[in-house]
């Protein structure tokens, strides 16, 4: 195989035979028999076989090759735009034209435009295909062909030589190679049915290895020893009382589960759900409280400095009263401040520590770390939520998230956790009114922004984009913040995007939160942690580019005083059907849990939860918004595993993670 190819498979994510296998066909063209000329019909891919009645090229109009074939049923034209002169010489009345093509009406009744064609002289042309012929995602420079000759060459080798240093007892049945094979080279007339009971096959395998992950860590986590963080000075009780707010029934139930679970000594790893506004921070300060009160620490790490210095300024607000000492350690951070952060923390001086990805880096030592919180966690790659771990003997672990997760994911991707989920608001938060409209209401809008600003309310303009774009549809925020600066005379407004330096952004916050500034622009960089009760008015430029669960979190920025709050999503001049049901779906439902379950449907997996971004690895061919009827299954086979030993829980774990061998061997 040479560079080339190997460059275009990389780009597919192909880079071992095992990957080459399991990148499957997402149809399968049937090549296998002839179809009657009198059977066709419009939009039908097939093949035929006919004879030669006429052949011509016509050079009025648009220059074309007409060929018209016959069998013993009816006649077909096929019609070529682009063609040589070789190509006519070659066909002549009488011969035989073999053809695979997508019938189309044409002027004259049916029609196939450039079809693959073979030319035969006598009444043998070469027979049908014996195997349905695969059509695979690819990429520039690709053939279908060449993908399909790759394909072939590893089942072959495969069938030869089985799994290389992979065996399986016979009852386990793992991993199907005729599976495999049966998907990329069906034999001639097989059913629907069939091929999708081979791909289920695979798909169960793949959903069991995830769920076989997760519980072997589940199980080795309730093996391991932390630290136990019993009642000591009931500081949570002095906290309660000075709170200034009561918690709402989902808050003191999930606080119920989680305190006694740090009194043990062996660690706890849940994840907490809550929608937008659910008030899971107070959750995770008194989670954090209870460490400090046993004179050990907490970290609590957030996805960016924004949210980290609101984090802090949370934390600081509860704790420090109760005499907690609460630092901040950030990247931005440098020289004495940075080193002085870490001193306090590997001194213990300070017993909660809130930070971003800068927590885990191996110049920070913490003197006791017995719980680690990490907010919005799939914003996390695994290697930094593991780096972050090991910082402590086996920390507690609260895992946090304001995207709701939907139950099939939850079954998955989250198995080896033990959830909880806010399912209430507290009060004074005021529902949001949603409304789409186009784009030749922008005017209207500005006004609207306008108005808010005089009943000294502030405003939110959320775009897609930084800097111009060439496609005029797309807005930008420097020039939308332009357009309002000159549309709204004596209001302050001021961009905010995610390329600025943490203390400018910080720096624009405060202002915003201070009332100082009353429209902010802003990318979606403002997705999560930020919380000003004054902003009532939220417009997001082309809703259509981002998912429904980002537009929730968006929305979530507005509604949160008093004041009646509004979300208006401002579409391009195009936008398909599908982006106006995810759009209407909005409109619909303030159920983040809801929004979630109908992203999953409409968007999938890979890009609801960020898979890419975050170090998950995708599924390469388990579809969660297809296969739920798969799950059960692959719990009870995860369980079976696991039971029996982690011999072969693993030897599947390779099959599916690990490279089986260099596709370059090909």
């Amino acid at each position: 195989m040479g560079r080339a190819t190997a460059g275009q498979l990389d780009r597919l994510e192909i880079r071992s035979c095992l990957d080459l296998l399991l990148h499957l066909p997402y149809r399968w063209q049937r090549r296998t028999r002839y179809e009657p000329l009198a059977n066709l019909f419009a939009a039908q891919e097939c093949l035929v076989l006919g004879k030669v009645i006429s052949s011509r090229t016509l050079p009025s109009g648009r220059r074309s090759w007409e060929v018209r074939i016959g069998d013993d049923t009816g006649t077909l034209t096929l019609r070529f735009f682009h063609y040589s002169r070789f190509q006519v010489r070659d066909v002549s009345p009488g011969d035989w034209m073999r053809c695979f093509g997508v019938v189309r009406p044409g002027p004259k009744g049916l029609e196939m435009i450039h079809p693959e064609y073979r030319a035969a002289k006598d009444e043998s042309p070469p027979p049908p295909d014996m195997h349905d012929a695969p059509v695979y995602a690819s990429t520039a420079g690709l053939a279908q062909n060449k993908l399909c000759s790759l394909v072939r060459q590893v089942l072959a080798k495969f069938d030869r030589q089985g799994w290389p240093d992979i065996e399986f007892d016979a009852p386990l049945n793992m991993f199907a190679l005729d599976a495999l094979a049966l998907l990329h080279q069906p034999p001639a007339d097989t059913a629907d049915t069939e091929l999708a009971r081979a791909r289920d096959r695979l798909a169960v395998e793949e959903l069991t290895s995830h769920l076989v992950k997760s519980l072997i860590e589940r199980r080795r986590l309730g093996e391991a020893q932390s630290i136990a963080l019993p009642r000591e000075r009931q500081l949570g009780r002095r906290m309660l009382r000075e709170l200034g707010f009561r918690l709402t029934r989902a808050q003191s139930e999930a606080l119920k589960i989680i305190l006694p679970e740090l009194e043990q000594a062996h660690p706890m790893l849940r994840l907490l759900q809550g929608d937008v506004g659910s008030g899971k921070t107070v959750v995770a300060a008194f989670a954090a409280l209870r460490a400090a009160e046993n004179g050990h620490q907490a970290a609590i790490m957030a996805p960016t400095e924004m949210l980290a210095e609101q984090h802090l300024q949370t934390f600081r607000h509860w704790l420090e009263p109760l005499g907690v000492r609460t630092t901040l350690l950030t990247g931005a951070m440098t020289g004495n401040e940075r080193a002085a952060s870490l001193e306090e923390i590997t001194s213990g001086q300070s017993l909660v520590v809130v930070g971003t990805h800068a927590l885990f880096q191996k110049d920070v030592q913490f003197d006791s770390l017995a719980l680690v919180i990490i907010d919005e966690q799939h914003r996390f790659g695994v290697y930094q939520r593991l780096a972050l771990k090991s910082k402590g003997l086996q920390p507690h672990q609260l895992v946090m998230t304001a995207t709701p997760i939907p139950r099939t994911l939850a079954m998955t991707m989250y198995a080896h956790m033990d959830h909880i989920k806010l399912d209430e608001l507290p009060p004074g938060r005021t529902p949001v009114s949603t409304r789409l409209m186009g784009p030749e209401r922008r005017q209207d809008l500005i006004h609207r922004v306008g108005e808010t600003c005089q009943a000294d309310r502030q405003a939110y303009w959320v775009c897609t984009r930084i800097e111009e774009s060439e496609e005029e549809d797309i807005r930008d925020v420097q020039n939308t913040a332009d357009e309002l600066r000159g549309n709204l005379d004596g209001v302050r407004v001021e961009a905010l995007h995610g390329r600025m330096s943490a203390g400018d952004k910080q720096a624009l916050m405060e202002a915003f939160r201070c009332g100082e500034i009353r429209v902010l622009v802003a990318t979606t960089v403002i997705e999560v942690g930020v919380d000003v009760p004054n902003a009532s008015l939220m417009i997001i430029e082309n809703p259509e580019r981002l998912g429904l669960a980002q537009l929730h979190q968006l929305r979530g920025r507005v509604g949160r005083g008093a004041e009646a709050s509004h979300c208006l999503l401002l579409h391009g001049s195009e936008i398909s059907q599908s982006a106006r049901q995810r759009l209407q779906a909005l409109i619909e439902s303030s159920d983040g849990f809801l929004l979630a379950e109908k992203d999953l449907q409409l968007r999938g997996e890979g890009e609801l939860t960020g898979t890419r971004q975050s170090g998950l690895a995708p599924y390469r061919v388990a579809d969660l918004r297809r296969d739920t009827h798969l799950l059960s299954q692959a719990h009870e086979a995860a369980k079976s595993l696991v039971d029996e030993g982690f011999e072969a829980a693993y030897a599947l774990q390779h099959i599916w993670v690990r490279e089986v061998s260099d596709v370059s061997t090909v």
